[in-house]
């Protein structure tokens, strides 16, 4: 092997390809390198000190550097460093992980099954769909709805539910059985003249002539954000999800609500499963389940999707899946440690007293002439700037504003031309108006600069 480069920079373009990266420009440019962290901020290798505006991925809820977190690790570690959860053996952490997740659910589930990624939790749900489908006898239905600009990760079949096209360009994606709805956008989706109500009723409407189009017998299951994420953190518009679920139950289509993003008190509640009284069949969680100490997710299931699964792996003899670090022990310990951290810190409490300032600094965003649109709830958020400000490419000027907040210490990332704000849920007041200054001296840079 080559001699390699000495600066991490260097080596870094050496040897590694990058996610949601163009990977010539990477060759080029190389990449920020991070060393540390604290709190809500992250430090790179030449000691430039930033506020983690992204929580690292919209994830880690309790902040960086949280002692408890390491100690728990450590001692997993020291006491059973690894073991699986296949064939009729398990372990103590994924044990009481998957208690304390049944007794957090906001309705009533039966069985929680783990995987690593919110990626792989979605992808697990689309098999398992698929297997009680065949259980019922129904081997016709097994085709899904998501929606466009909705995010539910990068496997073959989550990134085939993912609705962006970035994700299925050059992927060969999505598979046929995935199918498409309106994103719930007022904004940029209404007709003329029509009202927030009226648009959230077409929302529902849309879904229930594609189940009737494809033929209701056919449709498995709908998967949703309660709010989307990387598809610019897009607010349901109210009555939205008053008028969509009626639809699946007519039909008796399950329900997955993703709650990779939305769970563990990023809206203002434990879930955004509480945030919009949803009833879901299924949860996904992941990011904010860890923090992302460690790589974890996980699957809730009701009975009602439970029960046939288990007849089908008895029919069978066996319920062939499964993941090498699923329910892995030092994660799930992680995992419990953080999410009594959570709980013994009321930060779900703390977020609903924070957001008004958050989401007031936010919305003040929008006196900038660059910004359509600001959005959000809870502690996330959007702004939104007009890529008509830049003859080029649509995505553009949210790259030339993600650059000037790099700039001034903020780390954001631009969705096209929405710039997402998503802190570490531990952010105190100061520290969401240190943010927002930052954020608006780099819209207000950017908007010199044209």
């Amino acid at each position: 092997m080559a001699q390699l480069p000495n600066s991490l920079e260097a080596r870094d373009t050496a040897v590694q390809l990058h996610s949601y990266a163009d990977a010539r420009r990477q060759e080029e440019t190389g990449a920020m390198v991070i060393e540390k962290g604290d709190g809500i901020y992250v430090e790179d290798i030449n000691g430039k000190r930033y506020i983690e505006g992204m929580a690292g991925l919209w994830s880690v809820a309790v902040g960086f550097g949280e002692k408890r977190l390491v100690e728990a690790a450590a001692r997993q570690m020291e006491k059973l460093p690894y073991y699986h959860t296949f064939t009729y053996k398990t372990h103590g952490p994924s044990i009481e992980l998957a208690e304390k997740l049944i007794e957090m659910a906001p309705v009533p589930m039966s069985k929680v099954y783990f995987t690593n990624s919110g990626s792989e939790a979605n992808d697990t749900a689309i098999k398992l769909i698929w297997y009680r489908s065949n259980a019922l006898g129904q081997p016709e239905r097994k085709k899904l709805i998501s929606r466009v600009r909705g995010y539910h990760g990068v496997t073959l079949a989550s990134a085939s539910l993912t609705g962006l096209p970035n994700n299925h360009r050059s992927f060969d994606l999505p598979i046929e059985q995935v199918l498409h709805t309106t994103c719930p956008h007022y904004r940029t989706m209404k007709k003329d003249g029509e009202s927030e109500a009226d648009f959230a009723r077409r929302c529902a409407q849309d879904l229930e002539d594609m189940i009737l189009a494809e033929g209701p017998e056919t449709i498995a299951a709908f998967f949703a954000e309660p709010v989307m994420g990387a598809g610019g953190v897009v607010v349901p518009p109210d009555g939205y999800w008053e008028a969509v679920q009626p639809v699946l139950k007519k039909y008796d289509i399950l329900f997955v609500a993703d709650e990779v993003i939305c769970g563990f008190g990023r809206t203002g509640n434990m879930f955004g499963t509480e945030t919009y009284d949803l009833q879901p069949d299924i949860m996904t969680l992941s990011k904010a389940l860890s923090s992302s100490y460690q790589p974890i997710s996980a699957l809730l299931i009701n009975d009602k999707v439970y029960q046939p699964i288990a007849d089908e792996s008895q029919r069978i003899g066996v319920l062939g899946h499964g993941y090498t670090g699923s329910g892995h022990p030092v994660a799930a310990a992680v995992a419990l440690e953080n999410l009594k951290i959570i709980e013994e810190r009321n930060l779900v409490t703390y977020v609903k007293s924070i957001a008004p300032t958050f989401q007031k600094r936010l919305a003040a965003l929008a006196a900038n002439p660059l910004v359509i649109e600001t959005r959000g709830i809870g502690l996330i958020g959007a702004v939104e700037l007009s890529h008509e400000a830049l003859a080029e490419t649509p995505g553009a000027l949210g790259a030339r504003t993600n650059a000037a907040f790099h700039e001034k210490g903020l780390i954001s990332r631009n969705m096209m031309d929405a710039m997402a704000i998503c802190p570490p849920l531990i952010i105190t007041e100061n520290q969401v108006n240190e943010m927002f200054d930052i954020a608006e001296a780099g819209i207000q840079a950017v908007a010199d600069s044209l």
